[in-house]
Order: structure tokens, then sequence, then C-alpha cells
């Protein structure tokens, strides 16, 4: 995708560049140019103060930008849309079959879907809704040998994946993005909740949120106004004067989370999104927090989510975390099934992992401690934290460079770092230009091979995360078998 400036900006760019160019060809000394600064040439340069005012002119420049990226690629109704997707690749990628084998069956049943083309003999191209549609007439017509429709045990929640690390830059909000899409096109329900007030994944997704009360806050809110109307019920019993509920709990406890799940493009993608706004929980809560020491903050998200019926609705909901170990994270990580760490092949973000599960240790020991002091003096159940698989990842991974480290990295870490490392394509700066991820990314724009080269690693990334999540569902899904017959 080619990006355009105002022609009056561009031009003057290119004018500055060329002057540059032009004196460092007529004065060698000036490279480097930290060696030759005129200090009134530079004093020239400068333009005046910036105010506090002008981080607001320069969030507005920025916020129509965004706009402006963020519009190409909506339809009509300013809506963001998914591609289309043609013969070649649902056989190759999304229903097992042979491309002969499918035409034959969508010629024996006219009712299905037959896709559109551009011309009378050319390909054929199918949306994803139809995909799916697709993909369960012949999980209940095909062949008994072949899988084509993704393991789920009968009776289980979904499983709650947290993707997080405090280091930015990592790619953690990418391979959020990329396993909800693949697990969209496995078949599966996915659920996305972003709790980074950045809002990168709800940019990715096209979600539209107004202001906080169309993110996660109103769930964290209304657990937190539920425990407050228990503890004036207790205070009420014990002839005390009840604390009243302010407004903004009051309109809380009126929400579920149905009232902040919103579509998106992908017929099989929920989202809960965030914005700046969703920022003031990490002082809300600390707040709520103080007024009421016995609420379990590190729950809210878990059970609204539960009580809402969410687990029940999605096969798997994906939780991208801030780049930082705040409120929101804690809920993130503690809902979470399956946590997963990404970081890049080099010193630093070792070093940088290593203090974020260093930091995870101490964080939720605390917790633990704390509440298993009062079940203890109470005679009740302790408290403690368990996650069924936690995986470091490697992304934007150069194995020419990296190799070396990598493989030290896998003798430290051990199983907790999967052994598929994700490597760095340029597909993926194509996809963030046009605010989207690789399977969004239509192959005609580049050519088939190249983009099947280029989603070979998410697809792989996809590969080695499904194995964990069907391994944690068998275990569960045994597990329940065996109650059921000792019982």
């Amino acid at each position: 995708m080619r990006l355009f400036l105002p022609c009056a900006a561009f031009c003057d760019i290119l004018t500055k560049t060329r002057h540059i160019e032009h004196d460092m060809a007529q004065d060698p000394s000036a490279l480097p140019p930290y060696f030759n600064i005129d200090t009134d040439a530079a004093q020239a340069e400068l333009e005046a103060p910036t105010s506090t005012a002008g981080f607001a002119r320069i969030a507005e420049a920025c916020a129509r930008g965004r706009a402006d990226l963020a519009s190409r690629g909506l339809d009509a109704e300013g809506r963001k849309q998914l591609r289309l997707f043609s013969t070649w690749e649902i056989t190759r990628y999304l229903i097992p079959v042979a491309q002969a084998h499918f035409r034959r069956v969508l010629r024996a049943n006219p009712e299905l879907p037959q896709g559109v083309s551009d011309t009378e003999a050319g390909a054929k191209w199918f949306s994803l809704d139809e995909v799916l549609r697709l993909r369960a007439f012949f999980g209940a017509q095909g062949a008994r040998s072949k899988n084509y429709l993704p393991y789920r045990p009968k009776g289980l929640p979904a499983k709650l994946v947290a993707v997080a690390n405090f280091k930015g830059g990592v790619g953690k909000t990418s391979t959020a993005a990329h396993l909800a899409m693949s697990a969209a096109l496995d078949g599966y329900r996915v659920l996305v909740i972003d709790l980074d007030s950045q809002g990168s994944m709800t940019s990715i997704f096209g979600g539209q949120v107004a202001d906080e009360w169309k993110t996660a806050f109103p769930l964290l809110a209304r657990h937190y106004g539920e425990h407050l109307r228990a503890e004036n019920q207790r205070r009420l019993d014990r002839g005390e004067a009840p604390q009243p509920l302010d407004e903004t709990l009051a309109a809380a406890m009126e929400m579920t989370a149905q009232d902040v799940i919103q579509p998106t493009h992908w017929p099989n993608i929920d989202l809960i999104g965030a914005q700046l706004n969703l920022y003031w929980a990490e002082f809300q809560v600390p707040v709520w927090r103080m007024a009421a020491r016995g609420w379990k903050l590190w729950d809210a998200l878990t059970d609204r989510l539960e009580a809402d019926g969410v687990l029940d609705a999605y096969d798997v909901i994906f939780i991208d975390t801030p780049p930082a170990l705040g409120y929101l994270t804690i809920n993130g990580l503690a809902a979470a099934d399956i946590l997963l760490v990404p970081l890049g092949a080099s010193f630093l973000e070792f070093d940088s992992t290593g203090r974020f599960f260093d930091m995870l240790h101490s964080t939720f020991a605390s917790i633990e401690e704390g509440e298993n002091m009062a079940a203890r003096a109470l005679g009740r159940p302790g408290l403690a934290f368990e996650w069924d698989a936690v995986r470091a990842v490697i992304t934007r991974y150069d194995g020419a460079q990296q190799g070396e480290l990598a493989a030290l990295m896998q003798a430290y870490l051990g199983r907790t770092l999967s052994p598929h490392r994700q490597d760095f394509t340029a597909l993926i700066g194509q996809a963030g230009e046009q605010v989207s991820g690789i399977y969004e990314a239509d192959y005609r724009d580049f050519n088939r091979e190249t983009y099947a080269r280029g989603r070979e690693t998410f697809d792989a990334t996809y590969a080695a995360f499904k194995r964990l999540l069907l391994g944690i569902w068998r275990r569960e899904e045994l597990a329940a078998a065996e109650t059921e017959l000792a019982s």
C-alpha cells in the first residue's frame, strides 16, 4: 500500500532532503554531521518551545493521520471488510479436500455457497462466512477419516489465553492478533479482549470504542459494585450504615459483557475493545481496593466473563495486555489458562523477560500470601493461582543472526520456551502499514508462492499453540471422564 502526503508537505520534505544531500556533497567534512554543527544554523532550525497545549496539537495530527490510514480498506459505511478467499486458498489451508473434489461437491449441491468470479471461467472466491458453512457441510457429509471441524470437548468452558510481556516492541499484539485470526480460520469462535489503552488490537479488528464504557472497565466496576452491595448487606445486618454506590458503580451494575462485546469484520471473531480512557482503571482499581480490602480484584474479569455466559459462547478468548504489570494486566493474567510471552532473540529482551517472570512471581506470591493468612485464620481453603501452560515465544527471528543466542535461551528455559521461532517476514511490515494482519492480505498483491512462504511462520506459530491447546483440552476431557466413572 502506498501512503500519500499532502503535496505541499511532500514537496517541503523533498526540498529539505535535497538541500541536506547537496550540502553533504559540497562539504565532505559534514559527514558525520555531529562533528561540524554550526550553532547559529542549529538555533535557526528550532521551532518555538512546546507547551502543554502543543501535545494536544500533536495528538490531533496523529488522530487525523490514524483516521486516514484506518479508512483505507473500509466499506461504504466506514467498517473494515474482510477479503474473500479463493478455491486454491480454501483447499490448501482451510478445508482438507482436493480442488477437483471441492468443485464437484459445489456442482452437486447448488444450495451451498457457489462463490463469485470476475470472469465466467475464472477462480471462485468466497467470504469467510461462506467458508465456515462449507466446512460445516464437509464436517457432516465428508470422509470420516478427515478432521474438517476443529476439536472442541463438550461441556468444557472456553480457554483464555493471555499474551503478555512488559517490554514493548516484542510482537505482543501482533502475536495475539494472528493467533486469533488463525483460530478463526480454523473454525473456532473467538473473542479478543484488548486491555491495552493504546488500542492497537482494537485498531487491527476495526473496533469502534467511544469511551471507557465500551471497554472491559464496566466489567471490573460491576464486580466491585457487587462486592460493595454484598458488604452493604452485611453492614445493614450489623446495624451499620451502608456505603453508597456512586454514579459510576450504579451505571456499571446495569451492564453485562454483552454490552461491551462488538462484532468485527471477521464473522467468528468478536471484540472487547480499548481506548485511552481505559487507563483510568489503573487509578480507579486501587482506590476501590483501598476502600474494600476484601475485594478480590484479580478475579474481576474471570468472574464477570463466567457470570455473563461468555465462557460458553466462545471457544478461545485472547487477552492482549498492556506492556506493564498493572491492575489490568493482573486481571488478564489471573483470568488466563494459558500464558504466552513473546520476546526477541536478543540479550536485552531475554534479560527483560526474565525480570518480567520475576515480577510475576513476586506479584502473585504476594497475593497468595496475603489471602492465605486470612484463610488460615478463618479455616478456609487457601488461594493458589495456576496456569495450564506457560510458553515464551521467540518473535521476529533471524536464523542467520540469532541462531546461537536462541539455542542458548532454549537451553536455559527448556520447555518454557517454544521450540518454534516466529521468523521475521517482510509481509508483516506490509500488513502493519495497512493496520491488518497477514491473513487479511490478498495474495494477489504478491503472488501465490510469496504469500505461501510469508504466512508459513505464522501458520507454524498457530500449530505450536494449537498443539498446546488440544493437549490441555484432552487432559481435562480425560480427567472429567475419569471423575464421572469414579462417581
